[in-house]
């Protein structure tokens, strides 16, 4: 194992943060950052190996193509039970547009038999931290949002999945501008610990 310097790690993790697509500056972030995104979400741990993740990821004019899909399918469903809003139809329709890459995080039930669906979804959060981490590393900001078509039935075939795996919502990638970096917000953590020692 190499050595690694625990303060910087320290650092890392207490700098990683939500950086919504207001605050990105329009330059596009280098594909090898995506890819080291990727690959790190890769490393995360996984109950028997079963390796729940799966990610689609859009860029240029693949996000027009996610733009319009998530819009139009939440226009149908929404119209269809009375629910329909404007605004929230035309924040599907232009909201990609802001990231330089959105990926969308999904959950392959490959095992139902053998793993707790609690732990592959646990897995897939721990994959999209390693995400996280890496993107700060990068100094790039993301955020993981659930809105919009991520808990509609009809939106799985679109990004690959099958009626027992899970759309668990989208990370919007973007450049930020260091001043933009938010603070952290944190109670201490002695609030939220009880220790036993005998």
């Amino acid at each position: 194992m190499s050595q690694l310097d625990p303060q910087l790690v320290n650092e890392l993790l207490r700098n990683r943060r939500s950086v919504y697509p207001g605050k990105y500056t329009g330059e596009i972030v280098e594909e090898s950052v995506i890819q080291d995104m990727l690959e790190n979400a890769n490393w995360a741990p996984t109950h028997r190996l079963t390796e729940p993740w799966r990610f689609v990821v859009f860029m240029g004019e693949g996000l027009e193509r996610l733009a319009a899909f998530q819009s139009e399918l939440y226009k149908e469903v929404s119209k269809a039970n009375g629910t329909f809003d404007e605004v929230k139809f035309n924040k599907l329709a232009t909201k990609p547009m802001m990231a330089s890459h959105i990926i969308a995080i999904g959950m392959s039930r490959c095992s139902k038999e053998s793993v707790p669906e609690e732990e592959e979804l646990a897995s897939v959060a721990m994959a999209v931290q390693n995400m996280y981490l890496t993107a700060t590393a990068h100094e790039v900001g993301c955020y993981w949002g659930s809105g919009g078509v991520t808990y509609y039935e009809e939106a799985k075939p679109f990004f690959g999945l099958e009626s027992d795996d899970k759309l668990l919502g989208f990370m919007y990638i973007g450049k930020v501008d260091s001043k933009d970096w938010p603070k952290g917000r944190r109670k201490p953590i002695e609030e939220k610990v009880k220790w036993v020692r005998s």
